[in-house]
């Protein structure tokens, strides 16, 4: 199928980057699974209202494990598809920068709940390099206001209650209206807008297979379901081809 398409995307989540070392929010071991208490406090709201929240958000971002971590065998798997022609377009759930980092080329890639590499002010908009703010937080600015206006900081990412990009759902939604296959790998096709997408290239002919460790609410629809370790299937794909 992979073969014979025309426009193959791809939509990934955290279940891709747990083999990179990076835990899950949903999973059995997932952070959210293990706190729940930690998903209520992932909200717009909590963090622009709660400075602790803000300084906890910062001290937890200097001892991230996406600092440290590298692209695994699925990373390089879909940078792999790309190269030869197969893959048009990436949608990811993950901030973490590893599919271009793997090689995938950003031009390809949409981040749609935002990327950790970069930080904006909630206030002016000013943003650049996150390193320019965990600086400061090393330096011993617990909670970092903006050097602009004196506006609340945040890594340009994503949170519950905030809007995405329209420009960036705009291009998702597109790339789902024009594939004609489907890959939903390592996301639990739960969080919507990004979970839309699926019912959106359905609509349009498309085929769907789903690569994930649990069931997610799509699978009655998917042509294959597969549960195996992502590190493992993608690369299999890639040499079947």
């Amino acid at each position: 199928m992979v073969r014979e398409a025309r426009y193959v995307m791809a939509l990934t989540g955290a279940g891709i980057s747990t083999e990179s070392g990076i835990p899950d929010f949903r999973g059995p071991k997932g952070v959210w699974t293990k706190n729940p208490a930690a998903e209520k406090t992932a909200t717009i709201q909590h963090y622009m209202a709660n400075r602790d929240a803000r300084v906890n958000a910062w001290r937890n971002r200097l001892g991230s494990a996406m600092w440290q971590a590298e692209p695994n065998a699925g990373h390089l798997a879909l940078a792999e598809l790309e190269r030869r022609g197969k893959l048009e377009t990436i949608v990811t759930q993950n901030v973490d920068g590893l599919h271009q980092k793997a090689g995938n080329s950003p031009e390809r890639v949409i981040e749609i709940h935002g990327t950790i590499h970069e930080f904006t002010c909630m206030q002016c908009g000013e943003h650049g390099p996150i390193e320019r703010v965990l600086r400061r937080v090393e330096a011993g600015e617990d909670d970092p206001p903006c050097r602009s206006c004196g506006g609340i900081l945040k890594t340009a990412t994503i949170s519950f209650g905030q809007a995405l990009v329209p420009d960036v759902l705009a291009w998702s939604d597109h790339a789902a209206e024009q594939c004609d296959l489907f890959l939903a790998i390592g996301t639990t096709l739960g969080v919507y807008p990004a979970a839309g997408l699926v019912p959106t290239a359905l609509r349009n002919g498309a085929t769907l297979a789903i690569l994930n460790a649990q069931e997610t609410p799509f699978d009655e629809y998917a042509r294959f379901v597969i549960r195996e370790q992502l590190g493992e299937v993608l690369p299999a794909l890639v040499a079947a081809l």
